[in-house]
């Protein structure tokens, strides 16, 4: 895909893409911690795993009443979907812990000081079990909080080198190369004038076929 094919396919996706960026930022404006804390498990089960079926799997963690209090091996029996799904089930219990104050929810006050101090990814990275850059601006972006973070996974880094964006794809990454790879991938969104969290939607699709989380 030519950098001309991108910004034809943005014209023509440019109004989903921002129905979608619209539904995230109200989840950071009007959204409730269950709301936000939903996000949360969606992003710790996605590493190697479909989004559609990690959002699958948060639906039915709250249809049986457990995604906000059940125990990690009661939740592990309705995550099929997701892969190491023992693992991640209690990830999402420690990293509920970790937002409860007297037990109740308090995940956006938590991140509302994180915010304000520029902590936000930073702080995810070190205190939620399964959350590496990728996933904490993935996070970030889905709850509306923060939209200039780039979200790296597979498809992001197969159209970046298809634009000549990054010369290969990493097998590894470490947070340096994670940041510099970010940087240029900021850089040439503005360059181009889409911004990037649209970029990332229009990426997402060119190898999903449709605009997801």
């Amino acid at each position: 895909m030519s950098i001309k094919e991108l910004k034809s396919a943005y014209n023509t996706l440019k109004n989903d893409i921002d129905l979608s960026i619209s539904n995230f930022k109200n989840i950071w404006e009007t959204g409730t911690n269950d709301d936000i804390f939903s996000e949360l498990a969606f992003c710790i089960f996605t590493p190697q795993s479909k989004a559609v079926n990690c959002w699958k799997t948060v639906n039915i963690l709250k249809e049986k009443n457990l995604l906000y209090k059940g125990k990690a091996v009661e939740m592990s029996e309705f995550m099929n979907l997701v892969r190491f799904r023992n693992n991640k089930a209690k990830y999402l219990v420690l990293a509920r812990n970790i937002f409860l104050k007297n037990g109740i929810l308090n995940i956006r006050e938590k991140l509302t000081e994180l915010l304000d101090n520029q902590e936000e990814r930073e702080w995810l990275v070190k205190n939620i079990k399964g959350f590496g850059y990728k996933e904490s601006a993935h996070f970030l972006r889905n709850i509306g909080a923060n939209l200039e973070y780039a979200i790296l996974d597979r498809h992001i880094l197969k159209n970046l080198k298809r634009l000549g964006v990054i010369e290969d794809i990493p097998k590894t990454i470490t947070k340096k190369l994670y940041l510099e790879i970010e940087f240029k991938m900021q850089k040439f969104a503005k360059d181009i004038k889409i911004p990037i969290s649209h970029l990332d939607l229009l990426f997402w699709y060119n190898e999903a076929g449709e605009i997801f989380k």
